[in-house]
């Protein structure tokens, strides 16, 4: 399947590094599920958010994961220069 849209340069915080690894998660497959559309646990008003985003080119697009007890929130900047991956304390 077609990538939904650019990522941008890819940047993942130390803690959501350190998380990933605890957790036995790859961090690129939390980036394949979010350049492919799946924002994961996300209320349905920024699911269509996110929809408009990719679809206008405009627009931040933001992606929630549960892993363990944490979230892992991924955010590709509206101008698609960046994505990163990061705990919501990062933020």
């Amino acid at each position: 399947m077609k990538p939904a849209f650019r990522l941008g340069r890819t940047l993942i915080t130390p803690a959501a590094l350190e998380y990933t690894k605890e957790h036995v998660i790859s961090p690129t497959d939390l980036l394949d599920r979010h350049v492919m559309g799946d924002c994961g646990d996300m209320e349905q008003e920024d699911i269509f958010a996110n929809v408009d985003a990719i679809t206008s080119g405009e627009g931040r697009i933001f992606s929630s994961y549960k892993v363990g007890p944490e979230k892992i929130w991924i955010i590709t900047a509206d101008d698609r220069s960046h994505t990163t991956i990061m705990l919501p304390s990062d933020y």
